[in-house]
């Protein structure tokens, strides 16, 4: 796992757990916390899996990844191109790489520095939230994906609670994912958790807003999201409109999410890093630009956002109607 912050642990400790020789690539301050705990991964349906310290590896030298045959990266997407280069001092060009990070352009960025790799996006539509002591909870549900190609790569990657499958539409599916993640920055600006968010209609409307922005900037640039949901794309911003009793009938798979679970662009404001809002928002606006599209609750997000980063004071916890009066 090249970069092992919540996802990586999570899906590095599955992994582990199934007997797999697994290396968690990760800083300093991670390896001590697993060296000390070990890993406790726990998930929405009650699955609960230990892993010691011992039974799973941990390094801080990226020459450890010489001895990879898959790197698994997981880092933020603004540190991709950084990993790209020590996948390419190290790793040994058989090592098969997979992008298993949110945004759409992360495996291109990977691809054109390790030439000769089988790299492949993926698509992990789960959340996990750091719970401390080495402890990973997964608070939303689904299935990762990656994109198909030869041998059996999904196969070995599938294990016990943590089913992998292939997709000769990957990056349909990345774009579905996308707009998804759009709402990243919205629960990341609210300050509530998932549920009480989706709950809230009208920061719902504002995520039905944002939804049918980003998605007419995805139409004018020839993208066809796939849906990662049982919803078709373009129904999403009606269901997300609907009064909230209804709401909750109609589209009960999304709230089935752990009552104290944030989006990662939460947990990056919580612990003061830089967050992934130019792979997100920030795409809408560049697209929007060379499309002719008006982008401008993105562009308001993105603005907000990156005065929540600078302030450092975490959450800003902002009500609907001073986004709303930004736009």
């Amino acid at each position: 796992m090249a970069g092992a912050g919540a996802i990586g642990c999570f899906a590095g400790g599955l992994l582990a757990a199934a007997g797999l020789p697994v290396t968690l690539l990760c800083r300093p301050r991670t390896a001590e916390e697993v060296r000390a705990h070990g890993l406790t991964l726990t998930d929405f349906t009650g699955m609960a899996q230990r892993v010691e310290a011992e039974d799973i590896g941990l390094a801080t030298d990226p020459a450890r990844l010489g001895r990879a045959d898959i790197v698994l990266v997981t880092v933020k997407s603004p540190d991709t191109a950084a990993m790209a280069r020590l996948i390419a001092d190290h790793a040994p060009a058989s090592a098969r790489i997979v992008s298993l990070q949110n945004g759409t352009e992360n495996a291109g960025t990977l691809a054109a520095a390790l030439p000769g790799h089988d790299v492949r996006a993926g698509m992990v539509p789960f959340n996990v939230v750091p719970m401390g002591q080495g402890g990973f909870h997964r608070a939303t549900s689904g299935d990762i994906v990656i994109a198909a190609g030869p041998g059996a790569l999904a196969r070995t990657l599938s294990v016990p609670h943590l089913p992998v499958t292939e997709s000769a539409q990957l990056q349909r599916v990345l774009w579905g994912k996308f707009l998804i993640n759009l709402n990243n920055a919205l629960n990341a600006l609210s300050g509530l958790t998932l549920q009480d968010q989706l709950r809230a209609r009208d920061w719902r409307c504002l995520l039905a807003d944002q939804w049918q922005e980003g998605l007419a900037v995805l139409r004018a640039g020839g993208a066809r999201p796939l849906s990662t949901t049982p919803l078709p794309v373009g129904l999403i911003p009606w269901v997300l409109r609907l009064p909230t009793p209804v709401f909750a009938r109609v589209a009960a798979p999304m709230l089935t999410v752990a009552a104290q679970a944030r989006t990662s662009m939460a947990q990056d404001l919580m612990a003061g890093r830089r967050t992934e809002i130019d792979a997100l928002q920030g795409q809408v606006v560049r697209m929007g630009a060379r499309h002719g599209v008006p982008t401008p609750i993105s562009a308001m997000v993105v603005d907000v956002v990156e005065t929540a980063e600078l302030a450092g004071q975490g959450l800003p916890n902002l009500p609907v109607s001073a986004l709303r009066a930004a736009i």
